[in-house]
């Protein structure tokens, strides 16, 4: 019986348990800030998909590509909304207080808006 499909078993009292083993997974792959909310937000929230990605051996290259569409994104946006809000090298110079401000609260929206639209579907 344990031949038949030809998957190698083990008896675990009087239970034969298939001995599986995950597919190696890319180890040189290390996740930043974005491919770690992504992977956070699977394990809780999309737990199919996080277990399908992971038994395929895939979970760390789906997160990379997240991570990069996710900077290359908030990238773009951090560089539009300064331009949009007139955060500029001069302002710096004049007012250093009022540019921290507002580059702020360009960071926190444009993080938002990164969130909803990538790490968070």
């Amino acid at each position: 019986m344990s031949n038949q499909n030809k998957f190698q078993y083990r008896q675990v009292g009087d239970y034969l348990i298939p001995n599986l083993v995950l597919p190696p997974e890319e180890t040189t792959i290390t996740l930043g800030k974005w491919g770690m909310m992504h992977k956070d937000y699977l394990l809780k929230h999309k737990k199919v998909l996080f277990s399908t990605l992971l038994t395929q051996g895939k979970l760390y290259q789906y997160c990379a590509e997240v991570e990069k569409q996710a900077q290359d994104m908030y990238d773009k946006f951090l560089e539009q909304m300064k331009v949009a809000v007139g955060v500029t090298e001069v302002l710096k110079e004049q007012d250093q207080m009022e540019w921290v401000r507002r580059m702020r609260n360009i960071e926190a929206r444009t993080r938002e808006i990164v969130c909803e639209e990538v790490i968070y579907i």
